[in-house]
């Protein structure tokens, strides 16, 4: 582990975390076993710099009926590419290469902010207290049942708008990081890029709330880099059907100008939720 500082600091710096990711020699140190697929906690040394990091081998991933096409290292790749599009720096940096179990994503890992004030809470059921924005209401035993929110923070609100543009369909609590100079840092984005909408996700307080005018500009530039060069930096890990669809959000979200309602064809809370 690192601390959440120098995690913070490298994270920040892009071009040098990225040598580091796609050209470091990767020490394998252990498997996090929570992970549904194989995820490898490891270490990445490139001229004296040496950084935590997550690699996810091709040959660990499991099927999934409904993404059947690509990979799911391929689908992290491109998540962080159109996220560095936006200008946001939401997700971390994360690179396709070859690792000791073959080709597979490797991004730099996020040591937490233990400090970073709570974006989820159980609150009265009644309605949120100032500050919060609500998700649904939860059971929590014996009868009871709680309000749970989460904070109305813009930081979380720009990934809001990210993951409407992903398709992202598992927001959980726990992937997103605080990290210690003030940027939340989202993960795990395998399960992104789907034609048919997927969204599910925790961050549902702005639904159908207009969308802010720094979201309408990174619409915009998105729109025109998936004309062009962000189209060709995402080809080689998504197929045409699903840039289609990655167009056709983004022109959904710039006609409506607001956030997204939950479909209701489709679960809008990740299970389980954290």
């Amino acid at each position: 582990m690192t601390d959440p500082a120098t995690s913070a600091a490298l994270a920040a710096d892009t071009g040098t975390a990225l040598d580091l990711l796609g050209s470091g020699a990767l020490t394998v140190h252990g498997r996090v076993t929570e992970a549904s697929n194989a995820v490898l906690y490891c270490t990445a040394e490139l001229d004296g710099l040496t950084a935590p990091c997550v690699y996810k081998p091709v040959a660990g991933e499991r099927p999934l009926w409904d993404f059947p096409d690509g990979t799911l290292a391929g689908r992290e790749v491109a998540a962080h590419r159109l996220a560095a599009a936006t200008g946001w720096q939401l997700i971390p940096p994360t690179v396709l290469r070859d690792g000791p179990h073959g080709p597979g994503m490797v991004q730099l890992w996020i040591e937490p902010d233990p400090g970073a004030p709570e974006l989820l809470a159980l609150q009265d059921p009644a309605g949120p207290e100032r500050g919060w924005l609500p998700i649904v209401r939860a059971e929590v035993g014996e009868g009871r049942t709680a309000l749970l929110v989460h904070r109305d923070d813009e930081r979380l609100r720009r990934l809001a708008v990210l993951d409407a543009v992903l398709n992202n369909a598992d927001r959980k609590g726990g992937h997103w990081l605080p990290a210690a100079d003030g940027r939340i840092y989202g993960i795990d984005h395998g399960v992104t890029f789907a034609v048919p909408g997927k969204l599910r996700t925790l961050l549902w307080g702005w639904a159908e709330q207009p969308l802010t005018d720094e979201a309408r500009e990174v619409l915009d530039r998105l729109a025109a880099g998936l004309d062009g060069p962000l189209a060709r930096e995402l080809g080689p890990h998504l197929t045409a059907a699903e840039l289609t669809a990655t167009r056709q959000r983004v022109a959904a979200l710039r006609r409506t100008g607001r956030h997204p309602l939950p479909s209701p064809d489709w679960p809008s809370i990740p299970w389980p939720p954290v």
